[in-house]
């Protein structure tokens, strides 16, 4: 995924529209929900523990 913003993005990766979907919800907050949930719950973590997410799951080039 690329930068973040407030509107929710899904992986441009995501098979058949299944994957999550991630957005900025504040300055340092993160939100991801179920892509199939888009009314469904979400969670809120810290914008570090995102990009700590996401740079380990990176295909090694």
């Amino acid at each position: 995924m690329t930068e973040l913003t407030a509107h929710w993005k899904k992986s441009s990766k995501s098979a058949q529209g299944n994957c999550v979907e991630a957005r900025l919800s504040g300055p340092n907050t993160v939100e991801i929900r179920d892509s199939k949930l888009p009314n469904g719950p979400s969670i809120s973590i810290p914008s570090e523990s995102w990009t700590a997410f996401i740079n380990a799951t990176k295909s090694p080039n």
